[in-house]
């Protein structure tokens, strides 16, 4: 007789203390080059990633962002962040109907690299600002006893979900359509 030995998946739970997930907005329109092009980060999320490079049909990830927490990371004035949040917070994200953003996968893929290093595809859909899109990520990721190490960038379309592209100074500031994200996530193994 034959033993079969089954695969689980270890799952980790992220460590939004120890990561950095970015967003990237790009200045657009006739003063481009000398415009402001915003850059902020996400500092409340949660979520977990399951992984067994053994079965990847085992392997996933789930992310809940908090809108709320999203913090312009660029030294201006005052005055300006305070335009920025508002523009970014009521009028963009509308965060007091939209408070989350979250990311699930469907598929995952990888191609192992090194021992404990991986390079893996993740296909999931994003739910931004009340529509939920399909978003693949190209993510490195290291593997320890205790801890998962994830990064990569990606890229989406803000009119994909529904979302007034910001405007300040009278209209005279906008930002492009398209936003890079970056992130490098850890994740520690729960018990």
């Amino acid at each position: 007789m034959t033993v079969v030995k089954e695969h689980v998946a270890a799952i980790f739970e992220m460590d939004a203390h120890a990561s950095l997930f970015t967003v990237q907005a790009f200045a657009a329109g006739m003063i481009a080059v000398v415009a402001h092009s915003p850059k902020f980060a996400i500092r409340d999320f949660e979520g977990e990633i399951s992984f067994d490079p053994e079965n990847m049909g085992a392997c996933g990830v789930k992310l809940v962002f908090n809108v709320g927490s999203l913090e312009l990371m660029d030294d201006v004035k005052m005055s300006e962040r305070r335009e920025i949040d508002r523009v970014m917070f009521d009028e963009v994200l509308e965060r007091s109907r939209y408070p989350r953003i979250e990311y699930r996968s469907s598929r995952v893929s990888s191609t192992k690299m090194t021992e404990n290093a991986y390079k893996v595809n993740v296909a999931g859909e994003l739910s931004l600002h009340g529509v939920t899109q399909g978003v693949g990520l190209d993510t490195q990721i290291s593997v320890g006893e205790d801890s998962i190490r994830a990064q990569g960038t990606f890229s989406i379309r803000q009119s994909e979900f529904g979302l007034k592209l910001a405007s300040v100074a009278g209209g005279s500031i906008t930002v492009r359509d398209e936003l890079k994200c970056a992130y490098f996530i850890i994740g520690r193994r729960k018990a």
